[in-house]
């Protein structure tokens, strides 16, 4: 389960009880932080917490100033400085050596745009989008507020605040484009306003090969993280909901319906079949893809001898999987066991997402997050 899927489960449990809550959002981080903007966590009035904004340090004090948010029924813009080590809030010391700011608004139940009824929106539909939240404006520009929300869609539907929709939407359309959240300095007809644009991405997809036991604890681990899954295999006593709880989807298919099947091309996939005519099957349906990872479990030769039983030259092969597959499947992490085999098979495919390659953070000469960047964008 997601983190999004968890805060919105609580939201909606607080609802039905009309248990006053307010969100905590970090909308701004400079310098080095546990969690980067977008982070959220759901505090009640009575001081319940669901998700988090750091690694535990700036939670005791976040909830108290998010209750008072509540009694106010105003939004509130806090700023941590995490260098400050004379700073009594949160005890960090040292801590992680950066300024962190958290937007804290009340939750208006009956609002159909609130933040989170916002966030459902996007998690219904399994696209990318991009989510600007105003959390600072000037002084003297009355008519921009805090907490004024927009949503983007990838097919350019928009909801939210209409007052700033225009500059904010060119806005979020740019950051759409380039993928990457970003903090802009907007001038609008109601002044300049400072926001987090955020994209939000659908959970991975994940399509499973094979329902053997050792494709469990990978669907286990890989569910863990709130990936969508799918399991394919030929076996009906193997490829059942009860063997698979976590799974979106199980599904039967034979070796010989499987080249007749339309592979989902922006998913992942996994050959975990230990059946050679079924990996050669479905290995044949992914090559003409853009799927952007095909993992195989077993040796080198085996890999070599299915791409040659693919009657593909060389040449024609090296266009067809444009380094996507990856056989011996998995990191080199030592992996013995089937969880320490799905250990090293879900850090590859973290790793291949973010185009990182999976070394240790130590020896990484750049930033551990990827940064936020701070733009002047014209109305």
């Amino acid at each position: 389960m997601t983190e999004l899927q968890r805060l919105l489960l609580a939201y909606d449990r607080h609802r039905t009880a009309q248990r006053p809550c307010a969100l905590a959002t970090v909308v701004e981080v400079i310098g080095s932080a546990y969690r980067r903007p977008g982070a959220r966590m759901l505090v009640t009035e009575d001081g319940e917490l669901t998700g988090a904004i750091s690694g535990g340090c700036l939670e005791g004090d976040a909830r108290q100033r998010a209750r008072q948010a509540i009694f106010r029924g105003q939004p509130t813009l806090v700023t941590y400085d995490t260098r400050d080590e004379d700073d009594p809030r949160h005890g960090l010391g040292p801590g992680c050596q950066g300024v962190v700011r958290i937007l804290l608004e009340p939750l208006d139940f009956a609002a159909p745009d609130n933040p989170m009824e916002l966030l459902r929106d996007f998690a219904r539909h399994p696209e990318p989008a991009v989510l600007a939240t105003v959390f600072e404006t000037d002084a003297s520009g009355m008519k921009a507020a805090v907490g004024q929300r927009l949503l983007l869609s990838t097919a350019g539907a928009l909801r939210g605040t209409p007052l700033l929709a225009a500059p904010l939407a060119e806005a979020a359309r740019a950051t759409l484009m380039q993928g990457l959240s970003q903090i802009l300095d907007i001038e609008t007809e109601a002044g300049p306003v400072r926001a987090l644009l955020e994209v939000l991405v659908p959970p991975l997809r994940l399509v499973v090969y094979g329902a053997g036991n050792d494709a469990q604890p990978l669907v286990h681990l890989a569910a863990s993280l709130g990936w969508h899954i799918t399991v394919v295999d030929g076996r009906p006593n193997l490829a059942t909901a009860g063997r698979f709880p976590e799974a979106a989807a199980v599904r039967i298919v034979p070796v010989r319906e499987l080249e007749t099947q339309v592979p989902d091309a922006g998913a992942y996939h996994v050959l975990l079949s230990h059946n050679y005519a079924y990996d050669l099957a479905a290995l044949q349906t992914l090559l003409p893809t853009p799927a952007p990872y095909i993992g195989l479990l077993g040796p080198r030769a085996k890999a070599g001898r299915l791409l040659e039983e693919l009657d593909l030259s060389a040449a024609e092969a090296a266009d067809m999987l444009r380094n996507r597959l990856h056989s011996p499947i998995g990191l080199d992490l030592g992996s013995e066991t089937p969880e320490e085999i799905a250990l090293a098979i879900v850090a590859e495919i973290q790793a291949q997402r973010h185009q990182r390659n999976g070394r240790p953070l130590r020896e990484r000469s750049g930033t551990v997050h990827a940064p936020a960047l701070a733009i002047p964008v014209a109305g």
